[in-house]
């Protein structure tokens, strides 16, 4: 497979810069994912396309104000460092730049509250630091960072809360589970009032969900890992909706990666945390997942690379034209797609 073959042509206009005012008044585009059929909706039709005792699966993981900028102690050269896993005790793989101006035992001062100390340099820009501070790290981080949007948003976002999905519990992401974004509280509730489990999992997004691909053969990129979690009460009701033959839907990609990292390592789910580097692309076996709710995905990313796996690489790409031709808006604040 060659990375040319997931690229696209989008017109840059179709980039949503801004959240729509209502969540769910967004766009929805439903594919059916065996014989290409495309209908458009509005995302608050979703309810329509849930049965009940279909069994949806949400990313309860919240942004952190990972974007930190600060200066180097030494020479007050700028550095932004965007934090992306937590690995205890105060220590962040961290996304730097400028790499190349840091070495272990570089100090970073963000302020005289927050400081970061070098303790190990990675490849592609990665540095692990020991974060050194006084009082509660997440207010720090309040007060100090900023959201981190992606670099195609070129807008400001007036409400913090809007790069944020309305059930987001857990903090530790660098970057929103963005298929979450069109629900509202009301909507879940008439979804769960029809008769439809909601179900959440963690999984807090890091490099390995936006890296982009840098290798033409796809075969030989490698993802990095992303920390999840997934409780018992939960893994019983996925593996009762399994048994008999519910259907399970993610909202999102990390949702997907979540539940199949769980279902290919112990044949069912189970109650577990750990880190996950799967990748899925067109070949792959779905275990746990039938549906998916998702938005729409760079050319030449993982994230194109994986609903192409659910469905087909050409309808895959034919719906986004589609899309492209009916004026949906792309992206992390863009439309949404049903894959059933």
């Amino acid at each position: 497979m060659n990375l040319e073959d997931f690229n696209y042509d989008l017109p840059e206009d179709r980039i949503a810069q801004t959240p729509i005012k209502k969540r769910d008044n967004s766009k929805l585009l439903i594919l059916n994912k065996e014989t290409g059929e495309i209908n458009h909706r509005q995302f608050n039709e979703i309810i329509n396309e849930l049965n009940k005792g279909d069994v949806l699966v949400l990313n309860n993981s919240k942004v952190i104000p990972a974007r930190l900028i600060g200066s180097k102690e030494e020479t007050n050269a700028v550095i932004e460092l965007l934090l992306l896993k937590d690995l205890g005790d105060n220590k962040w793989e961290c996304l730097s730049r400028p790499a190349k101006r840091l070495k272990i035992g570089t100090i970073i001062n963000f302020s005289g509250k927050l400081k970061a100390r070098v303790t190990e340099k990675l490849d592609e820009g990665i540095v692990r630091v020991e974060l050194i501070y006084n009082g509660i790290l997440m207010e720090i981080l309040d007060e100090l960072g900023e959201m981190p949007l992606p670099p195609y948003i070129h807008e400001k976002l007036n409400e913090k809360d809007r790069y944020q999905t309305v059930y987001a519990k857990v903090p530790g992401s660098a970057a929103a589970p963005t298929a979450g974004l069109h629900f509202t509280d009301e909507l879940l509730e008439k979804i769960k009032e029809k008769g439809i489990e909601v179900l959440f999992v963690t999984l807090h997004v890091g490099l390995g969900t936006f890296r982009p691909v840098e290798v033409e053969n796809v075969l030989e990129h490698h993802m990095h890992s992303e920390y999840y979690e997934m409780d018992e009460k939960t893994a019983e009701l996925l593996n009762l909706a399994k048994k008999e033959n519910r259907r399970i839907i993610a909202v999102g990609t990390t949702s997907t990666r979540v539940l199949e990292t769980i279902a290919h390592k112990y044949n069912e789910f189970k109650a577990c945390t750990g880190n996950t580097d799967i990748f899925i692309y067109p070949g792959f076996e779905f275990k746990a997942i039938n549906g998916l709710i998702t938005n729409f995905h760079l050319p030449k990313s993982t994230l194109l690379m994986l609903v192409s796996a659910l469905s087909s690489r050409e309808k895959i790409l034919n719906a986004y034209n589609e899309a492209i031709k009916n004026n949906y808006r792309f992206f992390s604040f863009g439309d949404a797609m049903f894959i059933k």
